[in-house]
């Protein structure tokens, strides 16, 4: 299998990061969106990191140039009919993300591998909403992509090995580091880093500790970059609670069982840095 065009499904964060590193790979790709003014978005914050990377003599004008010509703009999803290799990267929801397959599955060449950035749900069950589960993979960046060098590579319960080691491969290419997991809920990452950060917010609740205690206490400690209740707010407190619920449902143990106050505060709208407030206050 030759993976030579890629498409990329969403232009947030996660998805303009992928086609990043796509593009600076050799890659021809297309990034797609529901709109102009999320792809415009998109490209902005790609330009601003390739910049950076010029400013800091890591590629030169030319090399950036020529990555963001690599990459051509959609709002059409029938446009996946050139690519080799669709790289979904949309909210993380069920309802939605299955909706995407169904229709990448029509437009798709018939040699096409779909792949879905999901960071919790079950690639079998994604796989199942299309014909050809067999060509449907996870590969689970990390954000943020053109920094973080691991993809959890998640096999489906029909995934085939060639549509594995084509992944696998081109994972390499992208000079990031392929670890392959099987398809359970929260895969290995978000297993293990989820209950550890709902953990840390019982201790907050449970009054053992401030805020600021408690990161202090895993980041001189453990030795961790980032405090727990600060990577929960740069990662979004309703991304975290929502991959907790998929976790208490899919192991159905109470040991997953999120935390009131991390349900309160995505009540309240304080879902971390992109609202400005979350466990910390941010400007």
């Amino acid at each position: 299998m030759t993976i030579k065009n890629v498409m990329v499904i969403g232009a947030g964060q996660m998805g303009g990061g992928i086609a990043q590193v796509c593009a600076q790979a050799g890659y021809s790709v297309t990034l797609n969106d529901l709109s102009q003014d999320f792809l415009e978005r998109g490209m902005t914050a790609i330009g601003k990191n390739l910049s950076r990377s010029v400013e800091k003599g890591r590629m030169s004008e030319e090399e950036k140039e020529a990555c963001l010509a690599r990459i051509s703009r959609s709002t059409d999803i029938q446009d996946a009919a050139h690519a080799d290799l669709i790289i979904e990267a949309a909210v993380e929801n069920m309802t939605v993300k299955t909706e995407i397959f169904k229709k990448l599955d029509q437009a798709a060449p018939a040699h096409a591998i779909l792949a879905s950035n999901t960071s919790s749900l079950p690639i079998t069950e994604i796989a199942a909403a299309t014909k050809r589960p067999e060509k449907v993979i996870g590969m689970h960046f990390m954000n943020p992509v053109p920094v973080m060098k691991l993809v959890e590579i998640i096999r489906g319960l029909a995934t085939a090995d060639e549509v594995y080691q084509a992944v696998e491969e081109m994972t390499r290419r992208l000079n990031k580091a392929p670890v392959e997991v099987n398809d359970f809920p929260g895969f290995v990452s978000n297993r293990i880093l989820m209950p550890m950060i709902n953990e840390a917010v019982y201790t907050l609740f449970e009054g053992v500790a401030t805020k600021e205690a408690i990161d202090d206490v895993m980041k001189m400690g453990m030795n961790h970059p980032m405090g727990p209740l600060e990577l929960a707010d740069f990662i979004g407190l309703d991304t975290c609670l929502y991959i907790m619920e998929i976790l208490h449902e899919g192991f159905g143990d109470s040991k997953y069982r999120p935390c009131p106050l991390l349900r309160k505060y995505v009540k309240a709208g304080w879902l971390g840095k992109k609202t400005g407030r979350g466990f910390y206050e941010y400007n």
